[in-house]
């Protein structure tokens, strides 16, 4: 629970104690009064009525206000379910991914895995999930032929260990056409991924 749901809990709960205030009988009140101070003016019954209005009232606004901030709080942080979704969709998605690199083996269509990871799982965040807040942690012994990528999000403690590994694949080679509009003399070797996650840091 981040700070802004214990705040949204804690003005229901002080909403629970206005309208239990608000239910108190007028006679019991008058009791409690005469006994700390016996020598004190009796209230009117509308002194009560105000009370009450006025208890109710304030409660109705906290109870609203805490209801309006669960939905911000919602809107800007993860949890558990959605983070859980997003990584399963995102290697679903990167289990059996095609791409070009060149004569190095930098991917042209990515930067790299944390960014092509991290891109994933916010788009498969869902509505309610923020676009933000994602983080990919990639572990220091990594290569583009093996890689083990840590994903966090804010607003939950889970985490979740993502291996990405990188097999050549000549069949999605790409050689672009040269100026002359034939074959070209250069070609760009075609890769495929293999993703699966695990629960935990790597």
């Amino acid at each position: 629970m981040n700070a802004l749901d214990k705040l949204n809990v804690l003005g229901l709960v002080v909403s629970a104690v206005l309208l239990a205030m608000a239910c108190v009988k007028a006679d019991r009140v008058r009791s409690w009064r005469s006994n700390i101070n016996p020598s004190a003016p009796e209230l009117p019954d509308a002194a009560f009525v105000a009370a009450r209005v006025l208890f109710v009232t304030l409660a109705a606004i906290g109870i609203y206000t805490a209801i309006q901030g669960f939905g911000v709080s919602d809107d800007t942080s993860w949890d558990d379910s959605e983070l859980t979704s997003a990584v399963q969709q995102a290697v679903d998605d990167l289990d059996g991914y095609t791409f070009t690199a060149d004569d190095s083996g930098t991917p042209l269509s990515f930067d790299d895995y944390t960014s092509l990871l991290k891109d994933k799982v916010v788009q498969y965040g869902g509505g309610d999930a923020p676009q933000t807040g994602v983080t990919v942690t990639p572990a220091d012994t990594d290569t583009y032929d093996d890689a083990h990528l840590t994903v966090t999000a804010a607003g939950t403690d889970a985490a979740f260990c993502t291996r990405i590994e990188r097999t050549r694949s000549k069949k999605d080679d790409y050689t672009p056409p040269g100026i002359t509009g034939g074959e070209g003399s250069l070609t760009y070797r075609g890769y495929r991924l293999s993703a699966t996650t695990q629960k935990g840091e790597c």
